[in-house]
């Protein structure tokens, strides 16, 4: 486990448990879900990364440039395939500072038929955390590629999140996007309603202009995510103390997406790199 800390920030960071950070506090109180002490559970931590895709892929198989990849999947999601497996592998530890850290994972073989390269870099500053994620192609044909972040936001008492986009994807029973609609079809976040006051929410929203606002208390957590993340995943499930809004680079199944659509999925050339990042801060 390795600390970090600027200013009145706090963060610890696990590269064995896939890259994950295990908490992050702000003047002594936690901004991300704190994760459960002995934990070797991914889904329990603060936050973790998305790569070589996100969300999920349906039936764990498509087709790209006359290759049929079928991918392993994780018994709690079968018969899917869920955000690639950088979270669930160990990365390795490039450099160590009081505030940053960068970690390192070689990636391919029998999960994902490219071979990759993903770099992590999480850092603390006076004004929070900053997390910059890519991914390089190092195979020797064109490689689809995607990444995320997925991190908890403490859900405090009477919270609202409030974020803008244009659309959010409805889902089919198997929960694979099925056709775009307005974001009160499901929960219009724009006016910044109370979380409590949301029906299970797990979907996608499209046309996301890249920040969210969780307010409760006298405490605004901002996050803020780089252009690239035109999609925001909210996962938020009722009767919980947390919420995800998860900045993606494209939409859940993207590789299955209608010819002329622009889902976001990425197409590197050998050495060309995908990145984003995405911020934490608080607001005054």
């Amino acid at each position: 486990m390795i600390t970090l800390r600027a200013g009145s920030w706090m963060a610890t960071v696990s590269p064995e448990l896939g890259g994950a950070i295990l908490r992050l506090d702000h003047d002594g109180a936690a901004v991300l879900r704190p994760t459960p002490d002995g934990t070797d559970e991914v889904l329990q931590t603060a936050c973790f990364p998305l790569v070589p895709y996100v969300n999920r892929i349906a039936d764990a198989r498509f087709s790209h440039g006359g290759c049929d990849v079928t991918l392993p999947t994780l018994a709690q999601f079968a018969p899917h395939a869920l955000h690639g497996d950088g979270w669930l592998r160990a990365w390795s530890v490039d450099t160590v500072e009081a505030a940053r850290v960068v970690l390192r994972l070689e990636g391919g073989e029998d999960h994902w038929p490219w071979a990759w390269t993903a770099i992590q870099t999480i850092e603390l500053t006076d004004d929070g955390l900053r997390i910059d994620l890519s991914m390089a192609n190092r195979a020797r044909t064109d490689a689809p590629a995607g990444l995320g972040l997925h991190p908890y936001f403490v859900r405090g008492r009477d919270a609202r999140l409030s974020f803008r986009a244009d659309a959010v994807w409805l889902a089919d029973a198997r929960e694979i996007p099925e056709r775009l609609a307005p974001p009160d079809a499901v929960m219009d976040w724009s006016g910044g309603p109370k979380v409590s006051d949301a029906p299970f929410v797990d979907h996608a929203y499209a046309g996301w202009d890249g920040q969210a606002v969780l307010g409760y208390g006298d405490r605004r957590i901002v996050m803020i995510a780089s252009d690239n993340c035109r999609w925001a995943q909210v996962y938020a499930p009722t009767g919980q103390d947390f919420v995800c809004v998860e900045p993606m680079s494209h939409r859940p199944d993207a590789v299955h997406a209608p010819a002329g659509e622009d889902a976001g999925l990425a197409v590197l050339k050998p050495g060309e790199t995908l990145s984003i990042w995405m911020t934490v801060g608080i607001e005054a």
